[in-house]
């Protein structure tokens, strides 16, 4: 037995072989999050005089706060002004901050997913488009022992879908992209991952996700094991 009480056997081992780190996404994918933010982007739209379309609260999925109020601004047929952009992005933080402070709810067998990886030994690492604030905040009802690294969006030149949050969070657990799984339920969040050369398993989540290269589909994290994260990167790799 190890130390954390989980059998630590040739099974277990075998289970894992070659799996080098999971990368997980946060917001739709481990913490039903899409939901607040969905209450607050409502909210800032109303504050602006309008009110949001779904085709622009479902092109906002994955992205950042910058680009969520760009893309309010033009559906709402306001100018870019960009001091006006600043303030919007500051009152849209204090507004998901306020939601973010209550517990937010996991995604069904978020916790048992990230439970069963660290018990098999597999580093794991948070990569969010989300800001720092208010992923601290989420990591209070995720816990922040699951992860030996976290990534935000405004710790990078670029966010997702640029590769940058990935690239990082691969470099500072000390493996290649090629030997990490990536979770994601986005399509922008996919595009990051897969630009950073992870293999991908996507959730099912707000906007669904095109079929395409190093992807693979699942309906939830109920039942996820290591075993199978580890299969997914062994077919890349075959």
């Amino acid at each position: 037995m190890s130390e954390s009480g989980v059998d630590s056997g040739e099974g277990q081992l075998s289970a894992v072989a070659g799996l080098g780190a999971v990368l997980w996404d946060m917001d739709g994918t481990l913490v039903d999050s899409e939901r607040v933010w969905s209450i607050s982007l409502r909210d800032l739209a109303a504050h602006l005089g309008g009110e949001l379309s779904y085709p622009a609260r479902e092109a906002m999925v994955g992205t950042n706060m910058p680009v969520s109020v760009a893309l309010m601004f033009a559906d709402l047929g306001l100018a870019p002004d960009p001091a006006r952009m600043a303030a919007a992005v500051e009152w849209l933080a204090r507004r998901t901050s306020q939601l973010f402070s209550a517990e937010v709810p996991l995604r069904p067998g978020a916790g048992a997913a990230l439970a069963a990886v660290r018990a098999a030994g597999v580093p794991c690492a948070l990569v969010t488009n989300t800001e720092r604030q208010l992923t601290e905040l989420a990591l209070n009802s995720l816990g922040r022992a699951h992860f030996e690294a976290t990534v935000c969006g405004d710790e990078v030149a670029n966010g997702k879908p640029a590769p940058d949050v990935y690239l990082r969070a691969a470099e500072l657990l000390g493996v290649p992209t090629a030997a990490t799984v990536a979770v994601e339920d986005s399509p922008t969040g996919v595009a990051s991952a897969v630009a950073a050369g992870c293999t991908v398993l996507v959730v099912a989540g707000v906007v669904p996700v095109p079929p395409g290269e190093r992807r693979t589909f699942r309906e939830s994290l109920v039942g996820l094991t290591p075993q199978e994260l580890a299969t997914l990167l062994a077919k890349r790799v075959a």
